[in-house]
């Protein structure tokens, strides 16, 4: 019987520290989310990512705009000639 409340108490424990442990875990990823959260450096990155999609929209629609006007140019020069 003693055994058995020994194994008992000492499961108890393994549990308590494994609920610790990741306690522990999840405070150190908080910490380090807040620390990029705060941290500016990453930032210019990003905003240089932002204007890289913005430029490209624009050059996309604008070749997109120029295609369909230069096709039906080129189309209607084209029969003007034959």
């Amino acid at each position: 019987m003693a055994n058995h409340a020994v194994n008992q108490e000492t499961r108890g424990m393994t549990l308590n520290a494994s609920k610790q442990h990741k306690r522990a875990g999840i405070k150190r990823i908080l910490e380090g989310v807040g620390r990029l959260w705060r941290d500016e450096q990453g930032q210019d990155i990003a905003e240089y990512a932002v204007m890289l999609a913005v430029i490209l929209i624009i050059v996309v629609g604008t070749i997109k705009l120029i295609g369909a006007n230069t096709n039906s140019t080129f189309s209607s020069v084209a029969s003007a000639i034959e």
